[in-house]
């Protein structure tokens, strides 16, 4: 691990706050109180609890991560309008083209300085393989520089092969942030859209990551998997000790 410590804080959701030296991410913001988020067709997708902390409360941040914009559970509308005071927000091409202001296209292989820190776009895919053409475009990031730990954030990811890019451009990681949660809608007969409990131990074993944060568990009703069932897979895997313990709304050090 770099000398400079990483901190999180997590608010319920994909969301939470990533602190890497004296540069603050935000990643995929939600805010909304609980209720249900119309996707079209009759589609909906429900919120079940509130954010452990709003925006204001987060502070002020460098650069917002935003993985993709077109699903409420990853930027819903208080998580747009926190948008606006953001510098700088890191995101696909489409989603850049949609939210305007300070949002940037982070296309594969690209970087990005925000302040000491370089950000890197990676690939993700939301679902199975061709999963892209109905759940739309995502993007992963990998956080990286001197004297900084490397940080994977997935983003709303299914595919291990996926991981097995960033290991491959990365050999060192230290930290890896998988959106797990194995979500599931009828769009693709209940296949996951994003990883499951043993998705994430086999991803911490490809990367090699010496510490587990995971977001994307709760909070939404078709989150098919909780925190209980990705401690139950990395324990079967022989990779508890991986597992970063960070409660809602509490500032945590990833040592």
């Amino acid at each position: 691990m770099a000398t400079s410590p990483l901190a999180v804080t997590l608010t319920g959701g994909p969301t939470a706050l990533l602190e890497l030296g004296a540069v603050r991410l935000l990643v995929d913001p939600t805010f909304d109180p609980p209720g249900d988020h119309p996707l079209g067709g009759g589609r909906v997708l429900t919120k079940t609890a509130p954010a452990a902390l709003t925006a204001a409360e987060l502070g002020p941040v460098d650069a917002v991560l935003v993985s993709h914009d077109q699903h409420p559970d990853n930027l819903d509308t208080a998580g747009r309008a926190a948008l606006a005071d953001a510098p700088l927000v890191l995101t696909t091409e489409l989603a850049a083209e949609r939210l305007g202001g300070t949002a940037r296209a982070l296309r594969t292989g690209e970087t990005v300085p925000v302040g000491a820190l370089s950000v890197t776009g990676v690939r993700a895919e939301h679902g199975p393989p061709g999963a892209e053409r109905l759940t739309g475009p995502v993007t992963g990031f990998v956080l990286h520089g001197a004297g900084l730990p490397t940080v994977y954030v997935s983003g709303d990811n299914a595919s291990l092969d996926c991981v097995a890019e960033v290991a491959a451009a990365f050999p060192q990681v230290d930290v890896a942030v998988l959106f797990a949660g194995a979500a599931r809608t009828a769009l693709f007969d209940g296949a996951p859209l994003t990883l499951t409990g043993e998705g994430v131990a086999e991803a911490v074993r490809l990367l090699g990551a010496d510490r587990v944060v995971v977001v994307h568990v709760d909070s939404w009703a078709h989150f098919s998997e909780d925190r209980d069932d990705v401690r139950a897979a990395l324990t079967a895997a022989g990779l508890a000790d991986r597992l970063v313990e960070a409660a809602p709304g509490v500032r945590t050090q990833v040592s």
